[in-house]
């Protein structure tokens, strides 16, 4: 396992996303209400991007077919058509005035 830095602390606001990819993991790190978030960035219904993902508190809403995740959690909370598996969520790591994960 290694740390991966993703972005400085100083650069992060409400309404921050970004996109990131480490090896086999598409990343999308998020940060609303100053609460920080880091999930894989397609949704796992049929793998949209969630960049633009509509977000609301902790929940996540595709732009595709409005599937709904916790993004704390990464549990399916609505869905429109077959149920799928939850978000893919990770810790995030503070380290040195930046954020990362490790992996």
């Amino acid at each position: 396992m290694r740390y991966f830095a993703l972005e400085k602390l100083i650069n992060l606001h409400d309404g921050y996303r970004k996109t990131f990819k480490i090896d086999d993991h598409h990343l999308l790190l998020v940060q609303e209400e100053g609460e920080r978030f880091l999930v894989e960035s397609f949704c796992p219904h049929r793998e949209h991007s969630l960049i633009d993902a509509t977000i609301f508190g902790d929940t996540i809403t595709c732009p595709h077919h409005t599937y709904q995740f916790n993004l704390s959690s990464g549990a399916l909370l609505a869905s429109t058509e077959e149920p799928c598996r939850g978000l893919r969520v990770y810790s995030l790591v503070e380290e040195a005035r930046e954020v990362g994960v490790v992996l």
